[in-house]
């Protein structure tokens, strides 16, 4: 057989992956979670206080595990209309030293609950624009945090650019500081859908500052798109995929559009002009086609990497994990978030600060803790959290591992969920085996309908009949 019709098969292979019909999209094309974490945020609990986060900090000081951070700047110039993010709108820049001080007041009491012997394998600014800060600002607030904490050596640090607000200055200051890696958002490159959400950023913009990051030294570059914006049509958003793939970034998010108008009344405006049902299941596939033709690999729900990223030789290890920043190589380290609106993922514990700049700057000036809301997980949780995070992060379900780690009968702890995912098999988004549950390359497409099976939380508090979620695709 030829390579042409070897190359011809396998492209009739790609497009039999997205046939489906507009009954199948909309069966399954239904609200629910990202499972960032499990139980997702709508099941923690108000009455979860500053104590229970501490009590979760001294344990896992005493397991000695590795530390990763998170710190919000929730600072932006204008309002992005797709957004969702816990943000604070203004020009006015004098905001920020205030703002400074009270992280630095957070993260000196977190620092006094991290042994010196743990160190920070992950570190993360995100936004908001982190560097709506000078660079002068960066340097402090970076060098105040390392002073405190030990950073291993070989540690991910990255942060969130906006191209828009990001300079020269920026990108010499972050990688003199340590950081190796760049997250920018794209979103869309077509002027009219740009004009539509209120963010203009030419391709020029974007390629000076991928090329200027590049001759830097960044070790790793994700940039981020959305499909399903304003006049988005699958032609159009194909240039804009040729356009990024001329980029060659390390990493893509090709994020869905989360339409939350009762969340972000902003979004209301966007309504009359969406694209919906089967043209926004066409502008994803034909964004996913062009991304795996170019040799990216599909880490799964929304996310793509080169062969020889980290992610996808971590997936292929099976040693990828998910946490509130996505996909990560850093499993095992427990996640201290700081900044207004934050989340901790400390052991078997959540904790969220106060989302509003008022009563996080309070509280911290209080007590150095703001936490306002969390959750300890059951037993049953963690169980449910190792599933659901194997699932998302490899695509398969080994029911021995499960059965072994948490000393349970899969077949028969999970009776239920097994019986509903009949129609999964029958609609070709699952493959059943005695001994493993896989996801087929469309099931991976509709991937949280299947997280949802084993999620109870969903029936029990009616969770999935309130405006929580955004759509699955």
């Amino acid at each position: 057989m030829s390579d042409l019709h070897n190359s011809e098969l396998n492209l009739e292979l790609e497009r039999e992956r997205f046939t489906i019909s507009p009954e199948f999209l909309a069966r399954y094309n239904r609200p629910g979670p990202r499972y960032t974490s499990y139980p997702t945020a709508p099941v923690w609990r108000d009455d979860f206080r500053a104590a229970d986060l501490e009590r979760a900090y001294e344990q896992a000081d005493a397991a000695r595990t590795p530390v990763s951070m998170y710190m919000h700047l929730p600072f932006c110039e204008s309002l992005c209309l797709f957004c969702a993010c816990n943000v604070v709108i203004t020009k006015d820049h004098s905001v920020a030293p205030p703002y400074l001080e009270t992280l630095k007041r957070e993260i000196e009491h977190v620092s006094e609950r991290v042994s010196p012997s743990r160190q920070v394998v992950q570190f993360h600014w995100g936004g908001g624009t982190p560097t709506y800060l000078t660079p002068e600002q960066m340097e402090d607030l970076f060098g105040f945090t390392a002073e405190k904490f030990s950073f291993a050596p070989d540690a991910e640090i990255g942060i969130e650019v906006d191209p828009r607000v990001t300079n020269g200055r920026h990108l010499e200051t972050l990688r003199g500081l340590g950081f190796n890696r760049l997250s920018m958002g794209i979103q869309d490159f077509d002027p009219e859908v740009q004009r539509a959400v209120k963010r203009v950023q030419p391709l020029e913009m974007t390629s000076e500052l991928i090329a200027h990051s590049r001759a830097l030294g960044f070790e790793s570059i994700n940039v981020d798109l959305i499909y399903g914006l304003p006049y988005q049509t699958a032609g159009r958003f194909a240039h804009t995929v040729d356009e990024v793939l001329a980029l060659a970034p390390d990493r893509i998010a090709l994020f869905s559009y989360a339409h939350v108008p009762w969340i972000r009344k902003q979004q209301g405006s966007l309504a009359a002009s969406l694209p919906e049902g089967m043209e926004k299941f066409r502008i994803f596939s034909t964004a996913v086609e062009k991304f795996l033709h170019a040799g990216y690999q599909y880490i799964g729900m929304d996310h793509f990497a080169k062969p020889g990223d980290e992610l996808a030789v971590a997936q292929k290890k099976r040693t990828l994990h998910r946490n509130f920043q996505g996909y990560t190589t850093k499993a095992g380290a427990d996640l201290y978030g700081m900044g207004v609106s934050a989340i901790s993922a400390i052991g078997s514990t959540y904790g969220q600060n106060y989302r509003e700049l008022p009563r996080y700057t309070e509280a911290i000036d209080r007590g150095g803790n703001a936490t306002m809301r969390g959750y300890r997980l059951s037993e049953d949780d963690r169980l449910r959290r190792a599933l659901i995070t194997r699932l998302l992060c490899h695509a398969v379900i080994r029911k021995d591992d499960i059965s072994k780690e948490f000393g349970i009968d899969f077949d028969n702890y999970f009776a239920p969920e097994i019986a509903r995912l009949h129609s999964f098999v029958e609609d070709r988004l699952i493959e059943l085996a005695p001994d493993e549950i896989r996801v087929t390359f469309l099931g991976r497409i509709f991937i949280r309908n299947l997280a949802m099976i084993f999620d109870p939380y969903l029936e029990k508090q009616h969770l999935a009949e309130q405006p929580l979620f955004s759509k699955t695709l």
